[in-house]
């Protein structure tokens, strides 16, 4: 369920106002036309981009943060509040420099209304973007500032308010339910990062997808971006596709922490890391 939210998502970010004739106007009504107009596998178009980047991604993530978090306890013995907001900005600010060119290429697919069995494929797709426009920040990494922004206040906002609430929080004897308490806060703290990052997502789609008028670049940096998204379509339109991104960010941020801690737990136990 979770790619299909995340292609919706990225739907919601690049249709414009009600003027925009392909547009929808829910969750449901997107994934009924999705359906009709371009079948069911539509629902995972530029699926293989975040299959290739999601163990690295997520080892560049974790990694990335204990070591910035070393590197920000200004000589105290345990981490404080500011030593896990920017491990958590710094980490997520690395993490968007390694996913920007797949993110790209899941973009673009992302976009096409074609039928997924008429879409080039996604090596035809980063070779064509190469091929044209090279490794810079007109191609393969396009839209790199708005990825930075997105990874690096999500994270930031991620670890930080997991790490300091599960401190406030008082722990529970009980282990399952402790688990429980653990998920809730995780929970939170991926909804409330999404709310907040989603202008630098929003930002992020409009520049790595499709121009409103072909030949012309409307949008190309990121702040320019937020700006005109909300002079041309207000504030609301710079959550577009806030709520898929929160139902698969929410519960799925949660379980991404709790599985990291045991791991960590694990790996310090068994091998002294």
């Amino acid at each position: 369920m979770m790619h299909p939210l995340d292609v919706i998502k990225t739907r919601f970010q690049i249709q414009r106002g009600a003027d925009d004739p392909s547009r929808y106007t829910s969750i449901f009504d997107a994934f009924k036309k999705m359906f009709r107009n371009e079948g069911p596998l539509s629902f995972y178009k530029g699926i293989l981009p975040p299959i290739l980047a999601e163990t690295p991604k997520r080892a560049v993530k974790f990694f990335t943060f204990e070591q910035y978090k070393k590197m920000f306890l200004f000589g105290a013995t345990s981490p404080t509040p500011v030593t896990f907001t920017l491990a958590g900005l710094c980490a997520g600010l690395t993490e968007g420099i390694v996913i920007n060119p797949f993110e790209v290429v899941k973009v673009k697919l992302q976009a096409d209304r074609q039928r997924l069995s008429t879409q080039p494929s996604s090596f035809a797709v980063a070779r064509s973007i190469l091929h044209t426009n090279g490794i810079g920040l007109q191609g393969l990494n396009k839209g790199l500032t708005a990825t930075l922004g997105r990874h690096g206040v999500f994270n930031m906002v991620y670890f930080s308010f997991y790490f300091n609430m599960k401190d406030f929080v008082p722990e529970v004897q009980d282990q399952t339910l402790d688990v429980f308490r653990c998920f809730a806060i995780g929970l939170v703290a991926g909804i409330l990062a999404s709310t907040i990052n989603i202008p630098f997502d929003v930002a992020k789609s409009r520049i790595q997808g499709p121009q409103p008028v072909p030949g012309e670049v409307k949008y190309k940096k990121c702040f320019a971006t937020i700006k005109t998204v909300y002079v041309e379509e207000g504030f609301v339109a710079l959550y577009k596709g806030l709520l898929p991104k929160v139902l698969r960010l929410g519960p799925g941020g949660a379980v991404m922490l709790l599985v990291y801690e045991h791991m960590y737990q694990f790996l310090q136990k068994k091998f002294g890391l």
